[in-house]
């Protein structure tokens, strides 16, 4: 019987090395900002030990430039080739614990992306070494002939290179000063402003290395030292902290730690806006990863939970270590992540429990305006699942000025009290609230207001047998006096040496 042999098709191979001019072109478009490209380029320098790391943008010249410049170990020739080689390291390899780099595109790309003109000088025991990548010139060309430069005399900030250390320069920005044709003036505010974004994302990205008495770096944009914004306000007397849970896998082990911010009235005004940032509280809650203490997402549930104004307070910190990042599928701008499906399924149970903290906080404050204990000018009222607000006709300045009333008058007043409590703009006040809580305040309450409340509510409290001096302490409890207590101090004061000298006489 004869057998038939099937022989294999023939392989037919074909150059097919991607066109250069293209190519290189689609590096500029993977997302970054100013801020994002920024904190890319400073990942290196970290990564390579600096300590400082200083950022000079000229934006007044014709033609801006901007510069990162580090104190960091420096390249030889050889070394600065391949980290101008777009994809010079495997994301898969095996990386130091502090290396903050990932695939080998962060420098080109990220630069890329805000200029068309590359070049970058490094210093190893005083050698100097200098590259280029110019666009136009790779589109003219369409090839990848890096550009090898030795005289260097003339770029911009090479003066700030000592014997070691490497400085990344960015021309041609088109992306930051594109659209505002001859209009210098506009380009310039569009500059300053954008780098007035990135310079608040540095202080936050790069917390930690900016924290402390001894900092990992030091961080200057053109001379002024940055300093860091503790998301967690972790220092603060009155956040709340819980210890610190592990999770061991087998890459590497995930660290969850949960912070509850301190109400704004613990906070000075600065504090809170800092915390808050641009968007505020609202959209600020939430998941903080870090990545070898390097923050990676700030803010957002990522599908745990929803974004209220009753967990605005909520802030879980996630470090996790290089070695996990396929599993979190970290991207090129390090600037997003997934949850892996364990680390997703514990932290599920860490949000549940955790965001109670925060609404608890709220409702207890809020709780404490209606407490019956404390003559409330609103009482709060639960009916067939409803809540409403009522003024508290039996509060005693009502009472007080209703008892002065004739007795036709008096239905008239409760009847104003009543309709001002039915005309309370809840739907106004939901507004304002959700995610600007910070900024609704009660209306001013004058002298002779206070003097009121405080005549009528010693006569009450001394009524009811309070002793004299548990008066101030008593009246304390009530907002509206407690907001306005520097003044309501001497008013009590003054209101008890009256009660006295009337008593005795």
């Amino acid at each position: 019987m004869d057998r038939v042999v099937q022989q294999s098709s023939p392989i037919r191979e074909v150059d097919a090395t991607p066109y250069a001019a293209s190519l290189i072109e689609g590096h500029r478009d993977f997302g970054y900002s100013l801020e994002t490209a920024l904190a890319d380029v400073i990942d290196n320098s970290i990564s390579a030990g600096a300590t400082t790391v200083q950022l000079i943008a000229d934006t007044a010249s014709e033609e801006p430039t901007i510069i990162i410049a580090d104190d960091g170990c420096g390249m030889p020739e050889a070394e600065l080739i391949e980290a101008m080689r777009l994809g010079s390291k495997n994301p898969a390899d095996k990386r130091a614990a502090d290396d903050l780099g990932r695939f080998g595109l962060g420098l080109k790309s990220a630069s890329f992306s805000q200029c068309r003109s590359l070049t970058v000088i490094s210093a190893q025991d005083s050698k100097l070494s200098c590259a280029r990548w110019d666009l136009d010139r790779v589109s003219r060309r369409n090839d990848w002939s890096l550009e090898l430069l030795d005289h260097h005399s003339t770029i911009p900030g090479v003066e700030l290179l000592s014997d070691h250390g490497t400085i990344v320069v960015w021309q041609k920005l088109d992306r930051l000063i594109g659209g505002y044709g001859d209009d210098r003036v506009k380009r310039i505010s569009h500059l300053n402003e954008a780098l007035g974004l990135a310079e608040r994302h540095l202080r936050l990205v790069f917390h930690r290395f900016l924290e402390g008495r001894n900092p990992k770096i030091r961080l200057l944009l053109n001379g002024r030292a940055l300093k860091p914004i503790d998301p967690m306000a972790s220092t603060h007397p009155s956040t709340q902290k819980s210890p610190e849970e592990v999770l061991a896998l087998s890459k590497g082990t995930v660290r969850i730690r949960c912070y509850t911010l301190p109400h704004h009235k613990k906070m000075t005004r600065d504090e809170w806006e800092e915390v808050g940032g641009p968007e505020g509280h609202l959209k600020s809650q939430g998941l903080y990863i870090y990545r070898e203490n390097r923050l990676i997402i700030s803010g957002g549930w990522l599908g745990l939970a929803r974004q209220t104004e009753l967990t605005k307070l909520c802030r879980i910190a996630v470090d996790i270590p290089n070695t996990m990042d396929s599993d979190w599928k970290i991207d090129v701008k390090k600037a997003s992540a997934q949850l892996p499906p364990q680390v997703r399924e514990r932290l599920r149970k860490v949000v549940e429990h955790f965001v109670g903290t925060s609404k608890r906080t709220y409702r207890r404050r809020g709780q404490q305006l209606v407490d019956e204990t404390k003559q409330p000018i609103w009482n709060r009222i639960q009916r067939d699942g409803q809540v409403f607000f009522r003024p508290n006709a039996d509060h005693p300045v009502f009472r007080a000025y209703a008892d002065q009333l004739p007795d036709d008058l008096k239905d008239g007043f409760y009847r104003c009290i009543r309709i001002v409590g039915s005309g309370l703009p809840i739907e106004t006040l939901h507004a304002e609230l959700v995610g600007n809580a910070e900024s609704v305040v009660a209306d001013h309450a004058d002298e002779e207001d206070l003097r009121q409340l405080v005549i009528t509510m010693g006569d009450a409290l001394l009524g009811s047998g309070i002793p004299a001096d548990a008066i101030s302490g008593a009246m304390q409890s009530h907002p509206v006096l407690r907001d306005n207590w520097y003044l309501a101090q001497e008013l009590i004061k003054e209101y008890l040496n009256q009660s006295e000298v009337g008593g005795l006489a």
